[in-house]
């Protein structure tokens, strides 16, 4: 810490104790907690920072009283001053005590009046912190006029300052006041410079930031939805983010960059949470740069850094294959696809509604291979990723045990049904999940079957050289229909 800087905080802690219309903390606001900055000394610099008449955040903005009060306190101390707040709403126990003490009213009026960005950009972070918490997110609703200057904090061209901005929307938005917030968001100049954001940000973070807002609307209550999607969506959200998932794939498949993975999972969550809502899911499920794009993403060879993204892309296929019939009959032509989909399944291992996803893509392509019609070399080939799936397909089956007494299918005509729900899923512990196994069973048969014609083939024609590509292992095959036999009958 530099002296300059050392002295003024001695100078701050002999400050006199300030006037009567500023009572010092109450007993219960006293904290036994080990720290450089004892808590209650920040607790009075914020008082001291509230001017004597002040009614709230507006009202002391306009009177140019917290202007003045900047003026006085000077830039280096009011860093230093947010700063140790900062610190101190990291713990839960402090927040109840910041905001009973007028700490919301002093950030609206700082907000307003701020000229430094990092000064602007720690009191969004204070507000974000206290939106982690449900009591503290309705003081902030509540609060008189600072919901709109948050969300006019959109309009600055400072990174941080934007990040922080995204955030304190974000958690707003999925909050029981998140309508609050919608109202103030869907003026269409507000809507588009956030897409504006999303699209031009080259900072990483932001781009996470910007697209987890986006998601948020998506997730968030249903009103909030009705508030605001029909806006983005005619402001072209889909496209947006299509062209923002065809970059990350283009950084992915060139130098991989760690910090950009968020990003690329982010984007597909919310193109996939997108994908499910009934009113507006076809436009991206039936674009074929997404297809593409998604495909690509499933066949990659080294999955590990990316696990995540491929569950989503999985599940995205799912919900794609729901609207776009003609979809299942060209992926069933694609082996390699089909390849991609099974490594991508050991990822979903602690995602029971993923796992139900992949395997309803898998068993609705295996149902529609024609294996009477494939070439030797070419039938092979799906033989030997059956084959090598032995144990995958096993332990799925110990996981799973199969009831054959009762099968009921849930599917509300004029209603789409999420791909993560659809038949292949197995009954849930919720009854409104109540669904069949019989499409497990089916798909346990289609693989018995195709195997059964593999085990009948010519030795001649599976030793011939143009096979040795793909090895298969019969005693991996012999065990596979037999697992596969036992879950069919």
């Amino acid at each position: 810490m530099s002296n300059s800087l050392s002295q003024e905080i001695e100078e701050e802690q002999a400050f006199q104790p300030p006037p009567a219309h500023h009572p010092s903390a109450p007993p219960h606001e006293s904290f036994d907690i080990s720290t450089t900055v004892d808590p209650s000394y920040v607790i009075a610099l914020i008082r001291k920072l509230v001017p004597s008449d002040i009614k709230d955040g507006v009202h002391a903005v306009r009177s140019d009283l917290i202007c003045e009060q900047h003026k006085a306190e000077g830039r280096k101390r009011m860093q230093w001053i947010y700063v140790k707040m900062e610190e101190k709403l990291k713990q839960w126990n402090l927040l109840k005590t910041m905001v009973e003490n007028l700490i919301l009213e002093v950030l609206l009026a700082n907000l307003v009046v701020s000229q430094s960005s990092r000064i602007t950009e720690i009191s969004l972070g204070i507000i974000g912190n206290l939106a982690c918490h449900e009591m503290s997110r309705k003081k902030i609703a509540s609060t008189n006029g600072l919901v709109g200057v948050i969300v006019e904090q959109l309009l600055l061209d400072d990174v941080p300052c934007l990040c922080e901005s995204c955030r304190v929307l974000t958690l707003c938005l999925q909050s029981g006041e998140g309508v609050i917030w919608a109202e103030a968001l869907q003026a269409e100049p507000i809507l588009s410079r956030i897409l504006w954001i999303a699209e031009n940000a080259l900072n990483p973070q932001l781009i996470e930031k910007s697209v987890g807002l986006l998601l948020a609307v998506l997730e968030s209550q249903q009103e909030v939805a009705a508030l605001l999607l029909p806006s983005f969506l005619k402001l072209d959200l889909s496209s947006l983010l299509i062209k923002l998932l065809a970059f990350e794939m283009s950084k992915l498949q060139g130098d991989r960059i760690p910090e950009r993975y968020p990003v690329l999972d982010l984007i597909l969550r919310t193109i996939e949470a997108l994908s499910t809502m009934d009113d507006y899911s076809q436009e991206i499920c039936l674009n074929r740069e997404l297809l593409q794009l998604v495909k690509e993403l499933i066949k990659l060879p080294d999955k590990f850094e990316v696990a995540s993204s491929c569950v989503t892309a999985a599940v995205l296929i799912a919900n794609i294959l729901t609207d776009s019939k003609d979809v299942a009959s060209e992926l069933s032509k694609d082996l390699n696809f089909l390849q991609g989909l099974f490594d991508v399944f050991p990822f979903a291992s602690d995602d029971t509604e993923a796992r139900s996803a992949i395997w309803s893509v898998i068993s609705r392509l295996l149902m529609l291979v024609q294996e009477s019609e494939m070439s030797p070399s070419i039938f092979h080939h799906l033989v030997s990723i059956l084959a090598s799936k032995l144990d995958q397909i096993e332990d799925d089956l110990l996981a799973r045990p199969l009831d054959y007494g009762e099968y009921k299918v849930v599917d509300t005509p004029g209603t789409k049904m999420d791909a993560k729900f659809i038949a292949v899923s197995f009954k849930m512990n919720s009854p409104s999940h109540l669904l069949t196994e019989w499409g497990y069973i089916n798909l346990m048969k289609r693989i018995s079957d195709i195997l059964t014609r593999w085990k009948f083939l010519d030795d001649r024609v599976k030793s011939t050289s143009s096979m040795e590509d793909y090895y298969i292992n019969e005693e991996d095959v012999d065990k596979l229909l037999h697992c596969c036999c036992n879950a069919s009958r």
